[in-house]
């Protein structure tokens, strides 16, 4: 019998003997009085100090035996990097890789909360071992419009003319944490490991369009920790307030009166004037916006046709500062402008919020301990092909950085002694619910611009592939370190509440009633998706996406 039974039998025993005998015993002074919460209150801690204790020799091995699964899993890996990234689908659209990726987990007994949120290709996936550490693993698993382009090719190749696709590398994220998932799961039952992993997507990230509901929802309210992965070119994590920005994202809608334009334009109210007096009014603040913030604007309802005066109008922004407040004083600045441009053209306005995402801030218990088995893993070995590929790209681009791809490792980032500005992620909603750091892995080539064709060419190559493999051991090795040994738990915890709430506290830039913005992208998605599906992965036809597309690797300008 383990010490762990031996402490829950005495106990148990102890608390039978102190309930028959829970009585007042009264005398002359006083009244002795047996509270049994403390009993129970003592019993408890015995139990969790009597808690499993792993040795160092025991988590190592089993740290090596996560790097070895998962390179079995190299193959399953590529598939799922190959078969998401044919789907390249938009935020909020993500039906056939969502479909697909939980399909995966149901089959590996994990159990699928579909929907949540009010967002239909949405979900939560569960499995657990019994009680213990409850691990999140995440990643965002959505394209980027316009970014069509053939993989392995070192130059501008739309595979739909004007599709989306992904130039951002959404593909890999779900694949690199579903390995490492998997790997960890056949370690927890073969060894009786306690403890519960979920595996969660973001979906519509490049609308911000997700994390945020899901905090305020409840969905990271009993997580003890969160493990992100996003896609890059070296591997690294890092801990403090990250770089880049936080942001609302908010469209303001302008409604006023139709009329001929050449008939009667006098008994107008033009929507539209008052959306463009705005865009004005606020490219004229953009003048004195400190350097760290940013700000950019589209037009999404600008009218039907000229010689009818738009009666709706609407333009969206986002909002962008390191700091929170500094965000919500865009915001309120924003709402002001709108209000005059209104007042200006007699016409009415409402404003929406569709998006947020707080400043990030990781863990630096959890960075320190995942740097550790980066180092442990390293960068992937690349051929020739691999290199010959990544500098044809950065020439391509004309990208500053001619290199190839990276071959030493990143350091450890740190807190900047100053604020850099720079793009946002709404990861950093739940960085302030649970402890959370974001894993960057490379299957991407160092110097490109982002959200653009050039950033699609690897995502369904040998280099993504391996970068995917080594961003899962990592990810692997992490969790079971933070499964087998309680202290480190405990310490990311300390960190957090200590530490990181201490410089601020979370508060949601979105309300209760603010639904999820599903009704984006609708219109790009119903007129590619049927071009697209003609392009989707048959793993069972062909070893790699490349393969079925009859593409050489690495395949140049002439």
């Amino acid at each position: 019998m383990s010490s762990r039974h031996v402490f829950l039998k005495w106990g148990s025993m102890f608390i039978n003997f102190i309930s028959r005998f829970y009585i007042f015993k009264e005398s002359k002074n006083k009244i002795m009085k047996f509270n049994l919460s403390i009993f129970l209150l003592l019993i408890f801690i015995i139990n969790v100090s009597a808690q499993k204790k792993f040795s160092n020799k025991f988590i190592k091995e089993k740290k090596i035996l996560a790097q070895k699964l998962t390179q079995e899993n190299h193959k399953k890996t590529q598939i799922m990097v190959d078969k998401v990234f044919s789907f390249a689908e938009l935020g909020f659209h993500e039906v056939e890789s969502s479909k697909y990726l939980t399909n995966i987990l149901e089959n590996a007994n994990f159990k699928i909360d579909y929907q949540i949120s009010g967002i239909p290709t949405a979900w939560f996936a569960k499995w657990s071992n019994g009680e213990g550490p409850i691990i999140a693993l995440g990643s965002d698993v959505d394209g980027i419009p316009k970014a069509s382009q053939y993989p392995g090719v070192a130059y501008h190749k739309p595979m739909v003319k004007g599709a989306p696709g992904h130039g951002e590398g959404h593909n890999s994220g779900l694949p690199v944490v579903i390995t490492a998932a998997l790997a960890v799961q056949k370690i927890m039952k073969e060894n009786n490991i306690k403890g519960t992993l979920i595996i969660w997507p973001g979906i519509a990230e490049e609308q911000l369009g997700s994390k945020a509901w899901y905090v305020r929802d409840g969905y990271f309210d009993s997580i003890d920790m969160c493990i992100f992965t996003h896609v890059s070119s070296n591997m690294s994590v890092s801990w403090g307030q990250a770089t880049g920005t936080g942001l609302i994202s908010v469209e303001y809608t302008f409604y006023g009166e139709s009329a001929h334009s050449a008939g009667a334009p006098w008994r107008a109210r033009s929507a539209l004037d008052a959306a463009e007096l705005m865009n004005i009014g606020w490219n004229y603040k953009r003048e004195h916006l400190h350097p760290l913030k940013r700000s950019h604007s589209i037009f999404r309802k600008s009218g039907d046709q000229p010689n009818v005066v738009p009666s709706e109008a609407s333009i969206w922004y986002y909002l962008r500062d390191v700091k929170y407040d500094g965000i919500m004083k865009m915001y309120n600045d924003a709402n002001n402008i709108a209000e005059g441009a209104a007042k200006m053209t007699d016409t009415k306005f409402s404003s929406k919020v569709l998006g947020s995402a707080w400043p990030r801030h990781f863990n630096k218990v959890i960075a320190e301990t995942m740097h550790e088995n980066i180092k442990e893993v390293g960068l992937p070995s690349w051929s020739e092909k691999d290199q010959k590929l990544a500098k044809a790209v950065q020439k391509v681009v004309n990208s500053n950085n001619q290199n190839g791809l990276a071959t030493k490792l990143s350091k450890i980032g740190i807190p900047q002694k100053r604020f850099i500005s720079g793009g946002s992620d709404d990861i950093g909603d739940i960085s302030w619910k649970v402890p959370t750091v974001t894993l960057r892995f490379p299957s991407n080539i160092p110097g490109l611009q982002g959200h653009h064709w050039s950033n699609a060419i690897t995502m369904a190559t040998p280099i993504a592939h391996k970068g995917a493999t080594a961003g899962a051991k990592v990810v692997a090795m992490t969790v079971l370190d933070f499964l087998l040994n309680p202290n480190l738990l405990e310490e990311a915890k300390n960190y957090f509440n200590d530490i990181q709430l201490k410089e601020d506290t979370y508060r949601p830039m979105i309300s209760k009633n603010d639904p999820p913005p599903t009704e984006l992208n609708t219109s790009i998605m119903s007129k590619y998706k049927p071009l697209l599906s003609k392009f989707y992965y048959d793993e069972t036809k062909y070893d790699t996406y490349l393969d079925q597309l009859g593409i050489e690797y690495p395949t140049l300008k002439e």
